[in-house]
């Protein structure tokens, strides 16, 4: 770095360890005299490398027996968009320029451009979510293009001309659509007297590039670890090469490649003329170090120019390891070298591959090598992964042992405490208080403790409360808003308690239309803050969130956004997701987990890569949704493929590191996922030594915790309580239940477990019976039109309107069947509704209810059962397995309905059907008997039919109510029953496998 002869650019190979070797080179140039280094202007990409860089500083300190003091050099960043992070006060001084108008606000620029795109697209503009979602394109599509420096009539011009004939309609339509928007966008900018935020970062690395080259700093500056090919950063890292006391050290240049495989990544930026083509078809932008040639080009540095850096750091790993990492990635044309390649050229000793099931053995594997690395004294573990889901996973299971790891990436802001709170409660807004939507919300954990003094008791008062109404409220969604909630308040015994909800959420829920998001976001804001008290904005989740509320406040009011409460939801979560939360630093001092942003430039002495699979790492080049990949390319702007040369570019970096290990699930949650091109080309350059490679400790270790001692085959249920608890009375169905599956029997009868419908569930056979019933019990008894009581016990049972509007129809047929069936056989005449009666058989007490009784002609009695859906068949009353009519009848001619009028003997049993019947003149109702009467060939002979129910009820109680035999689980298991306790008598477990 002392004679200048050109550009100073140097390169830190991977094996040495960035941040370390970067530390080892600059201690000795600059420390001296104790306060050199403090002179020391290091340019670093972004916050992360600052603490990377800060701590290697530290270790380097401790290596040396940290003997004295260190005054640290002065760091500034770059700065990066996609990671919102701004300048450092050297490039752009209290947010101040020269000249440099402000930045127009990030959000600001959102909301605006959503209105932009509804004023241009007119009728033919999205609605709500997908409006915002088009708009969040467009900023970043513009963004991309400012910062190579694309400027809008660019967009228009001859390069892109030749090109647009070419592609779809869509595409041209888009170009035109964005470059319109743009326009209008650039109008109003101008207007405010400000600028993008990637054009005011343009502008500053140009005002300081112009500054340094015509007045050197008197102190030393270098730019670090920066990879960024953005043209004008190309230009400031150019000029600070050339200062007298300036360098560029660049991660991972890869010096050994080979001039013909250097020269098969492509253009790279380079023209053979002015207006000629930039990047070419052939490029490879795949590749890990494309994106240093870019930069290099765009530099104008030479890969000859550019020296190899003279210091190793800490821990670093054999230079053999460089040599594979550069065969490992050498493009098409290049990888021919593999037949003839050197052992020493592909040796990756300290490498170690493996693959697992599924994603949670995979994170078990990952926290196992982590706890075995702890257990060597001062060593260091990083995980990277791009894959979040992974990440939290890993972070549990290391609470296993105590080890509190924080994820660097941290977490989206809706899937945190307080994000997921708002979100749930904007959610009740969108849903009308949807029964799910509104329990979830009030079951977080945050809720009930607003103001109280003793938090714990409050907190279980509260949940007292809403588990009594939410098992109120369980079954078919009830009509929107919070009026018809209050019954079930009511019925669950909880009015008061309801009442402070209602009063908390009565003014969300009052706003209709298009109304201004910002008074949106302060009812929200305000709301949450009653239910949850001041404490949800405490932690580092909720500082982020009500930062996030107030600047999107703020914003929306300056653009006037407007916005219908049903679509807040969605649109907050698309915003939110963006946002990410990290946790306060305090985990373990010796682990840190990486998304691939945070883990440039970091070194452990075991680096572990997750999720290398396709879609994770590499993620899935998804094209520019708004300009067509020709059209970029004539712009000479890098396509989708780039980013997977960064992925490859940061496993690269990673793969330096002295003990590497790569880890993949051989399946997701959507089936078998494909291997990582990179993964597998590690294996295809190790070749017959992969097998060598494979880790063989991790999965037996997995499978030791996974996996228990193989237990005995669950058995058949077959539960005997004493005979005391036996003596239960028994109703007509369950009656069938106890003769067809015992088990069910003794859950429901015996142990009194009722089956709970799920919130916001189908309307079920049985609600539906429980309607048909009500409706036709009041006008056998009471008279009048059966619309006008359908409409009123459909409105007392707050039915949503779209259950009403898909079961009301088909009611009212069935309805009007059975009314018209009554008044057709004027030699009928009904004696009793829904009538119950009981009477002992054998000491034990037999009840039913009859939906109605006849009196026909001859003075015989007909028993009917309303069925809403299908009737038992002939086969299941014949084997004993639906006695319901045949008890009932056993009933009225053992006298148990005498006291009511109604003495004699039972000849019809009958069932009306609700069901649909082509031969009905509604479409729905029939009428079925199980007797073999008429043209029937199959049933019971109805002589016999009394009898038989007399004999299969007596057979019932001598075996099970009053014998010992054993309520044995489905013992019939062909027949069609309900499902209700499969799960209790763990059904799956045992059928089939009976001895």
């Amino acid at each position: 770095m002392s004679d200048r002869l050109g550009p100073q650019v140097y390169s830190i190979a991977a094996h040495r360890g960035f941040a370390d070797a970067l530390v080892a080179g600059l201690l000795p140039r600059y420390s001296e005299d104790g306060l050199g280094l403090a002179r020391l202007t290091l340019l670093l990409p972004s916050g992360r490398a600052i603490r990377t860089v800060s701590e290697a500083f530290v270790r380097r300190m401790g290596e040396d027996g940290g003997r004295q003091g260190l005054l640290l050099p002065r760091m500034v960043t770059i700065g990066d968009l996609s990671l919102d992070e701004a300048l450092g006060p050297l490039l752009d001084p209290l947010g101040g320029g020269d000249g440099i108008p402000p930045a127009v606000d990030p959000t600001y620029r959102w909301l605006r451009l959503a209105a932009l795109l509804t004023e241009e697209m007119g009728d033919q503009a999205p609605q709500g979510p997908p409006l915002f979602r088009q708009a969040r394109m467009m900023a970043e599509t513009m963004d991309r293009l400012l910062v190579e420096e694309i400027a809008p009539e660019d967009l228009i011009g001859e390069r892109v001309k030749d090109v647009v004939g070419s592609v779809a309609r869509h595409w041209e339509d888009s170009l035109r659509r964005f470059a319109r928007v743009q326009a209008r966008w650039l109008v109003e900018l101008a207007a405010m007297g400000r600028v993008d935020a990637a054009t005011r970062r343009n502008l500053l690395f140009g005002q300081a590039a112009r500054a340094w080259r015509a007045d050197p700093p008197a102190t030393p500056i270098v730019a670090a670890g920066v990879t960024s090919a953005a043209p004008a950063l190309a230009r400031l890292l150019r000029v600070v090469s050339e200062l007298p006391q300036g360098a560029v050290i660049l991660p991972d240049l890869d010096l050994s490649l080979s001039d013909a495989a250097w020269a098969e990544l492509g253009r790279a930026g380079q023209s053979d003329d002015a207006g000629g083509e930039r990047l070419g078809r052939e490029d490879a932008p795949t590749h890990p170090q494309y994106h240093l040639k870019l930069l290099l080009n765009r530099m104008g540095v030479n890969r000859g120019e550019v020296q190899q850096w003279h210091r190793r750091g800490i821990g670093a790993a054999p230079p053999e390891r460089t040599h594979a990492v550069s065969a490992l990635f050498l493009p098409p044309q290049a990888s021919k070298s593999w037949v003839d390649l050197p052992s020493e050229k592909r040796r990756l000793a300290g490498v170690r591959l493996l693959e697992v099931g599924n994603p949670e053995e995979e994170a078990q594997a990952v926290a196992l090598a982590v706890r075995q690395a702890l257990e060597q004294p001062g060593e260091r573990v990083a995980v990277v992964t791009p894959d979040r889901g992974l990440a939290r996973r890993i972070v549990h299971h290391l609470r296993r042992w105590d080890i509190q790891a924080d994820d660097s990436a941290g977490a989206p802001l809706g899937e945190t405490r307080a994000g997921r709170a708002l979100l749930l409660l904007a959610k009740v807004i969108a849903d009308r208080a949807a029964p799910v939507s509104l329990i979830a919300f009030l079951g977080h954990p945050a809720m009930g403790i607003a103001g109280a003094q003793d938090e714990r008791k409050a907190r279980a008062d509260w949940l007292d409360a809403l588990r009594a109404f939410e098992d109120r409220l369980r079954g078919p969604r009830p009509a929107p808003g919070l009026g018809p909630l209050r019954h079930y308040a009511a019925k669950a015994k909880v009015p008061d308690w309801w009442e402070g909800v209602a009063d908390k959420l009565e003014p969300l829920m009052g706003q209709h239309g298009d109304v201004p998001l910002a008074d949106l976001l302060t009812g929200l804001a305000q709301t949450l803050e009653d239910f949850c008290g001041e404490h949800i904005w405490a932690r580092e989740d909720g500082r982020a969130l009500g930062s996030f509320v107030d600047e999107l406040r703020q914003q929306s009011i300056a653009a006037g956004t407007l916005l219908d409460p049903r679509d807040l939801h969605d649109v907050l979560s698309d915003a939110m997701e963006r946002v990410a939360v990290r946790p306060a630093y305090g985990g373990h001092p010796r682990v840190a987990i990486y998304g691939l942003l945070e883990s440039r430039m970091a070194r452990a002495d075991l680096i572990i890569c997750a999720g290398l699979n396709e879609g994770i790492w590499p993620g899935r080049a998804s094209p520019d949704p708004l300009l067509a990949p020709p059209v970029l390319r004539a712009l000479g702007v890098p396509g989708a493929e780039f980013r997977i040369g960064l992925a490859a570019h940061d496993l690269a970096g990673a793969l330096g590191a002295p003990q590497v290990l790569l880890t993949r699930a051989e399946r997701d949650a959507d089936g078998p996922a494909i291997p990582s091109r990179f993964f597998l080309r590690i294996k295809a350059l190790l070749g017959d030594l992969a097998n060598r490679h494979e880790e063989k400790e991790l999965p037996g270790l997995v499978r030791a915790l996974r996996d228990a001692e193989p237990a005995a085959l669950y058995p058949q249920p077959r539960p005997m309580p004493p005979a005391a608890v036996r003596r239960v009375s028994i109703s007509a169905t369950a009656l069938d239940r106890l003769r067809s599956d015992p088990y069910q029997f003794y859950a429901r009868s015996i142990l009194h477990l009722d089956e709970k419908d799920p919130l916001d569930a189908e309307p079920s056979p049985a609600w539906q019976g429980t309607l048909a019933h009500a409706i036709l019990e009041e006008w056998h008894k009471h008279g009048g039109a059966l619309t006008d009581l359908a409409a009123k016990h459909l409105a007392e049972m707050d039915a949503h309107p779209l259950t009403r509007a898909l079961w009301e129809p088909r009611l009212m047929a069935a309805l009007e069947w059975i009314a018209n069936e009554v008044e057709g056989d004027p030699d009928r005449t009904i004696v009793a509704v829904e009538e119950q009666a009981k009477r002992d058989y054998g000491g034990v007490e037999i009840k039913g209810t009859a939906d109605r009784i006849d009196r026909l002609a001859d003075g015989t009695y007909a028993i009917v059962d309303y069925k809403t859906g299908g009737p038992p068949s002939k086969k299941m009353v014949a084997e004993g397995f639906a006695l319901q009519l045949g008890t009932l009848g056993l009933l009225l001619a053992d006298g148990a309905y005498a006291d009511r009028g109604i003495d004699g003997t039972p000849t019809r049993f009958e069932y009306w059907s609700l069901g649909r019947d082509a031969k009905s003149d509604t479409g729905f109702g029939y009428v079925t008997t199980p007797l073999k009467v008429g043209a029937a060939r199959t049933g019971i002979e109805p002589d016999d039919f009394l009898p038989e129910a007399r004999r299969f009820l007596h057979d019932a109680l001598d075996r099970w109510i009053l014998g010992n035999e054993p309520f044995t689980a489905r013992p019939n298991p062909d027949l069609k029953l309900y499902a209700t306790y499969d799960q209790l008598m763990r059904l799956e477990e045992w059928l089939g496998r009976e001895e």
